[in-house]
């Protein structure tokens, strides 16, 4: 075990161990599983970290395990119990949908996906991003929120660009680790995420300069120097600077779903993550602290009209770079932090 394996190791301990017991409130007086593998070091660093605070854990290697006897182990389980997944790609059991089937159940469930995608020298980012500070995520988180909830207008401003979403917006969504008064506990990890989307698509417009974006595997890609991406009527219309990779995304999009819809306004909270300190999974850098969108038509939270789940196929997660943010005529995010 080398140096950096170790204080990794002793250091997602920590903030794991602050997880569970500040947010998802779990007590060792409950079982708990941890279902992890062998197929990239940052599994077996998180996986090490649930064998020092969870001890007395139910600790088994997934792919040695067979589906009838987890499916026998997780129905010994109950409300209040805890299941820990830390994948290098995804669990996947026929018919089972492991994390929704738990939490329908009552069991917490923390879930570390895609960790493969991290490159070596993004792991102690990673680490980083599990870092659990209550007071930060649901002050902040709250405050975003009650403005979003009564707001009819918000600006993203960065590199000279501007993006003006003329609408009030849906309720915004809360993944800031506290579920206290939520019917289900835990979810994806790492946290720290405040959305939306505007109740009108057609009245969000202007230009946005996108650093990141998704790719069809959802991996994370950068842009040097960015793309710019013109947006009216709430659907793209042009794009300047791009690069073949994000010139696919956009095709596929427009081939299966006929235009390009921008829909999701996320704000990320996450302060391990910034432009200068990326991951390769994109499901994990979307929590960065800052503003994203999402391309498609695809949503799984918020409902249009005319606008049908099984006929809606991409939500692509893009990051522009973001100077100042206003929601009517707060500014609320300036210099790299939000300040609600």
């Amino acid at each position: 075990m080398s140096e950096l394996h170790a204080e990794l190791v002793t250091t997602a301990s920590r903030h794991l161990r602050d997880t569970l017991g500040l947010s998802l409130e779990y007590t060792p007086d409950h079982a708990a599983i941890v279902l992890s593998d062998t197929q990239c070091e940052l599994t077996d660093i998180i996986a090490e970290a649930y064998g020092d605070v969870l001890p007395d854990a139910t600790h088994e290697l997934f792919y040695l395990i067979k589906t009838p006897e987890l499916l026998a182990m997780f129905e010994e389980l109950v409300a209040g119990d805890l299941v820990a997944l830390v994948q290098s790609t995804n669990f996947r059991i026929e018919s089972f949908r492991i994390r929704v089937e738990l939490m329908k159940r009552g069991i917490k469930v923390i879930e570390h996906a895609s960790l493969a995608r991290m490159a070596p020298h993004e792991m102690a980012t990673y680490v980083d991003s599990l870092a659990y500070d209550p007071a930060y995520y649901r002050g902040i988180g709250s405050a975003l929120k009650a403005r979003l909830d009564v707001a009819t207008r918000a600006v993203v401003e960065g590199a000279g660009a501007r993006l003006v979403f003329e609408s009030p917006f849906e309720p915004a969504k809360l993944n800031t680790g506290d579920y206290r008064h939520l019917n289900t506990v835990g979810g994806m990890y790492p946290i720290g995420e405040v959305f939306t989307e505007a109740q009108d698509l057609a009245r969000v417009s202007g230009t946005v300069r996108i650093y990141v974006f998704s790719d069809l595997e959802f991996r994370v890609n950068t842009a040097t120097p960015p793309i710019t991406m013109v947006i009216d009527d709430g659907q793209v219309i042009d794009v300047q600077n791009s690069v073949p990779v994000f010139d696919a995304v956009l095709d596929q999009i427009r081939h299966d779903e006929g235009s390009i819809m921008v829909r999701e306004l996320g704000f990320g909270l996450n302060r391990a993550f910034s432009p200068q300190r990326l991951v390769g999974d994109i499901g994990a850098f979307e929590r960065v602290c800052g503003v994203h969108l999402s391309l498609g038509a695809k949503h799984g939270v918020f409902k249009k009209p005319g606008l049908r789940h099984k006929q809606t196929r991409y939500h692509i997660d893009v990051f522009p770079v973001t100077d100042k943010v206003w929601i009517d005529d707060a500014q609320v995010f300036a210099d790299g932090a939000w300040r609600p």
